[in-house]
């Protein structure tokens, strides 16, 4: 059940967040919103996957 709704939110954070690995960005120069962002979307990942 938690792992199924994990990976559902990964599915909309796919189609709806932007992709800083795109982009380009660098981990270093990034504001603290898009360092947020990462770690959300790290966590996430990290969820549905187990």
């Amino acid at each position: 059940m938690k792992q199924s709704f994990f990976q559902g939110l990964a599915k909309v954070n796919k189609a709806v967040l932007p992709s800083f690995t795109k982009q380009g960005l660098d981990l270093a120069k990034a504001k603290k919103w898009q360092l947020a962002l990462v770690g959300y979307r790290y966590y996430v990942t990290c969820q549905a996957l187990g």
